[in-house]
């Protein structure tokens, strides 16, 4: 299986996988390495070190720096406290809470820095200390990460810099106890890639063999909307774009419908993909719910139709089939699905849609690490 991508200042090559490395299943893991998969999601951070979608961790992507001392504070908790609702962390001389915490400490899902278009390399140390953190992994790591695809050079540039910033050596504290890791090597890729790969990887003969056809990747996130073309699992780097149209943008709308709301409020976002009957959400400073059935479907379908039309302006001629992932495409399949079928596209919804990515870039570094 052909790396993608992995030395810093080369340009990037079109990488082909393998589907014989893909679709083995056999777990490999020489010595006492680990491989840590990391999707590095603006609403959540998802990160699992097998191939199990049940294992997969979800955490806020809130990140609140603080003084070593207030980090500390949580030192009293029990150990068997969910760490879920108080990850922290001290590296460097600096102290970090993460997640549910952090946003707790104030810090928005962009970090605590208002930007429409932050790097998603801000903070990716940290967050992945957190994970690395919550596994408890200890010793030499491999880390499989997926960035967006503005363009070439901005992928690479952004792709040497996490490399440069996560390879090698760490030495941290995580909730009080002292973790030392080794990152050995940390592999980049597109982010939606790793859909591809899962969904190959499973096997399914329901689905096509993507090995054999021009692929579309849509990946819906908080941030971006990434569109991937790959040609027989070769990334078509010319026809692939992330743009900065997301589900961040419908939250916004459906919180500006709301008095008091807060469009990155954690208990908003969650309230929205609850089932209908469900969707209720309180404001802080608020004594009543709001119903959310009245706002969200209407909003929805708008906000499906302007996807839509991005999708089809973007969409190459030779795709035959379109792979929808991400937490926003998951919750746009239902309006999504028709356009396509229209197109005369066999569309494809990778489950489950919000692991998928993390899912399959652990499925690749599997498959780099039995090349060795």
């Amino acid at each position: 299986m052909q790396q993608i991508n992995q030395q810093p200042g080369q340009p990037m090559q079109q990488p082909a996988i393998s589907p014989n490395a893909i679709t083995n299943r056999q777990t490999v893991t020489p010595g006492k390495r680990t491989i840590l998969s990391v999707d590095l999601g603006r609403t959540s951070t998802k990160s699992c070190v097998s191939r199990n979608p049940s294992e997969v961790v979800f955490i806020p992507s809130n990140v609140a720096q603080l003084t070593v001392e207030k980090a500390r504070g949580g030192g009293f908790e029990s150990k068997n406290t969910d760490p879920l609702l108080d990850l922290w962390l001290e590296y460097r001389g600096n102290g970090y809470a993460v997640g549910q915490l952090a946003a707790d400490f104030g810090a928005n899902l962009f970090g605590g820095e208002s930007s429409d278009n932050p790097s998603k390399v801000d903070n990716a140390l940290i967050k992945i200390f957190a994970c690395a953190g919550y596994f408890k992994l200890r010793g030499d790591v491999d880390v499989v990460l997926g960035l967006p695809f503005y363009s070439q050079e901005e992928f690479e540039r952004e792709k040497e810099q996490i490399i440069s910033l996560l390879t090698g050596p760490h030495v941290l504290t995580f909730r009080g106890e002292q973790v030392m890791i080794d990152i050995k090597h940390v592999r980049v890729m597109p982010e939606g890639y790793g859909s591809l790969i899962w969904c190959e990887a499973q096997g399914n003969k329901e689905m096509a063999d993507f090995a054999e056809l021009s692929v579309a990747i849509v990946d819906v996130g908080h941030q971006t909307t990434d569109f991937l073309t790959v040609d027989r699992f070769r990334f078509a780097r010319g026809a692939s774009q992330s743009e900065v149209f997301a589900m961040n943008k419908f939250y916004e709308e459906v919180a500006s419908k709301i008095e008091g709301a807060d469009s990155q409020s954690l208990y908003l976002l969650e309230a929205v993909h609850r089932v209908a009957g469900q969707r209720f959400y309180r404001p802080k400073g608020s004594t009543k719910p709001v119903n959310l059935d009245e706002i969200v479907p209407d909003l929805r379908r708008k906000f499906a139709q302007e996807l839509s039309v991005r999708l089809v302006q973007w969409l190459p001629e030779r795709v035959t089939d379109v792979v929808v992932t991400g937490g926003g495409g998951e919750f746009f399949w239902e309006d999504l699905q028709p356009l396509l079928k229209q197109a005369q596209l066999r569309a494809h919804l990778a489950q489950p849609a919000r692991s998928a990515n993390a899912l399959g870039q652990y499925v690749y570094g599997e498959a780099q690490l039995a090349k060795r």
